[in-house]
């Protein structure tokens, strides 16, 4: 290898899949390689993938304490996204790597796809359209989202995105987060109130945290109890923050009215019982998909490879 050029290794199979984002990225850095399978890599096929890069671009890869053993060249990772659920940070730190993180680059993307679900979860649109398709013809054009008490979990710049886009609709805008966002919601005309108030009063909870201990089946069966019975849940973070279990089990006996997930516990989902309920709104992952998030989160993600080698 020319010691330089750094070699760079490119993961995410949505990056890989942008000319624009390879052509430019390759024009910074000659000596990149793609991931060109289509999927992500694990195990000894991400580990060869990887073995003699001088910085990785990721995006949901597992990034364990193991392989970073392996890979003793690794001095730098670029994020593609804002998650770090996947990253051993404590073992890439114990090693000298340093990693490079853009958050916010896909909060629109993201927050637009959680307001589609409230209008669809609202509106009755996924039931509806799916007994359409069967031939069936029920008109029930369920309830406005304006007015509506809207609790969102987590007000970090997802949160925050959502926040703007529901002005339009004359919500009542309850956040929950650990840290004090008070100057946000005065601005906003949001109120900050406790999590155990969202779930017991707000007709849609959404959820936009990471997955750490503290979150991992943060919605669970208890929690889930103490909804309203007209109540939405949305998840658009990560898999694990609802137990899907204790969530299935709310939908089906109707502890709750319904939901809307992006994210699930395995991806892709293997429980197809959970998937096919009629009061489940799902997507597959694609909430920080769109085509403007892939170009943001990349660029960014360039970026951080290009102030790291101070280009």
């Amino acid at each position: 290898m020319n010691e330089r050029i750094p070699r760079i290794a490119v993961t995410p199979p949505a990056f890989c899949k942008s000319q624009s984002l390879k052509a430019e990225l390759f024009k910074l850095f000659p000596n990149t390689v793609f991931n060109e399978k289509g999927r992500y890599l694990s195990g000894t096929e991400l580990v060869d993938f990887l073995i003699d890069a001088d910085a990785a671009l990721i995006g949901r890869d597992s990034i364990s304490a193991e392989l970073i053993r392996t890979l003793p060249k690794l001095k730098m990772i670029s994020k593609y996204g804002v998650g770090l659920d996947s990253l051993d940070q404590k073992a890439l730190s114990q090693s000298n790597i340093e990693l490079r993180v853009s958050p916010g680059t896909n909060r629109r993307s993201v927050a637009e796809l959680t307001l589609g679900f409230m209008i669809g979860l609202c509106h009755n649109m996924f039931p509806g359209s799916e007994e359409l398709k069967s031939g069936g013809w029920r008109r029930d054009g369920g309830q406005e989202l304006t007015g509506k008490t809207i609790g969102i979990i987590g007000c970090g710049n997802v949160g925050q995105d959502l926040v703007r886009l529901l002005e339009p609709f004359q919500c009542n805008i309850w956040v929950q987060d650990i840290e004090d966002r008070s100057r946000f919601c005065r601005k906003w005309g949001a109120v900050e109130t406790t999590f155990d108030k969202i779930i017991e009063e707000a007709d849609i909870v959404t959820l936009h945290v990471p997955l750490t201990e503290d979150t991992d089946s943060l919605i669970d069966k208890y929690v889930l109890n103490k909804m309203k019975r007209s109540g939405f849940i949305i998840n658009t973070s990560r898999g694990r923050v609802v137990h899907q279990g204790d969530l299935h089990q709310a939908l089906v006996s109707g502890k709750i009215s319904g939901a809307g997930l992006d994210v699930f516990w395995d991806e892709p989902p293997v429980d197809l019982e959970f998937l096919q309920l009629s009061n489940l709104m799902v997507t597959p992952h694609i909430g920080g998909n769109a085509r403007e998030a892939v170009d943001a989160m990349g660029r960014a993600a360039i970026q951080n490879l290009v102030d790291y080698f101070t280009l």
